[in-house]
């Protein structure tokens, strides 16, 4: 079942690449093994194209650098015409639960600063509620993790704090902490959840992705790739005009 799944990860990401990404494109890199698979399709394209390239953590940046993508560090008037990332949920209306792999912050900077965000999933990510199927990660300020922890478990959520390899509190590269948050059912209105737990001090950012996501690329099981788009446009950072 693995192998089918990173199977049908695979195929999302080649047939996101191979529809979208155009030469010479400013990309935005996401984080996680669904989106290494793009940057591995990325590198693939023949004949290969030198890209505008940054990432959303070191992870991306050392695969992408492995295979002879230059990646450079975010600049203060930085625009993309593209990112291609995974997420952990999807629902009907192309919201998203991101933040799986931990840079979720950095990831919802850069897609909001992307034209389009193009989303790769397998198909078992495709929920009919964001919370299904997934926690909700947010990133805290350590200092304020236990008062988080004792409120957001008061308002009905099972709190865990994430831990790395060793077993030790995970920090993100932004020297934060990461809080999973699981409801006792679906969310219906996600963005009315992210406003609530944003509210909070302490919260520096949640991993919910309300009207970022321009379609989604589905890989099946079966092999086969199908195409979500979302009916209104994605809300965005726009450069200034002249």
């Amino acid at each position: 079942m693995e192998d089918r799944l990173d199977a049908a990860k695979e195929a999302a990401a080649r047939a996101a690449v191979e529809r979208y990404v155009r030469p010479g494109c400013r990309l935005a890199l996401g984080t996680g093994s669904t989106a290494a698979h793009a940057v591995r399709a990325v590198r693939g394209l023949r004949p290969p194209q030198p890209f505008d390239c940054v990432a959303s953590s070191r992870e991306t940046e050392e695969l992408a650098r492995s295979l002879g993508l230059g990646v450079r560090p975010l600049r203060a008037d930085d625009r993309f015409d593209l990112m291609i990332d995974g997420a952990d949920e999807v629902d009907p209306n192309l919201d998203l639960t991101k933040g799986g792999g931990g840079a979720l912050l950095r990831e919802k900077l850069l897609a909001r600063l992307s034209s389009r965000l193009i989303v790769i999933v397998d198909a078992t990510k495709l929920v009919g509620a964001l919370g299904q199927r997934s926690p909700i990660p947010i990133e805290v300020v350590p200092y304020c993790r236990p008062v988080l922890e004792h409120d957001l478990s008061r308002g009905g959520f099972t709190v865990r704090r994430r831990t790395g390899s060793t077993g030790a509190p995970l920090v993100t590269e932004n020297g934060n902490e990461i809080l999973d948050l699981s409801p006792s059912s679906g969310i219906p209105e996600p963005a009315a959840l992210d406003r609530e737990l944003r509210s909070h001090i302490g919260v520096v950012e949640t991993g919910l992705f309300v009207g970022l996501a321009e379609r989604v690329v589905v890989g099946e099981l079966d092999g086969g790739v199908r195409e979500l788009v979302r009916s209104t446009s994605p809300s965005r950072i726009r450069r200034p005009s002249a």
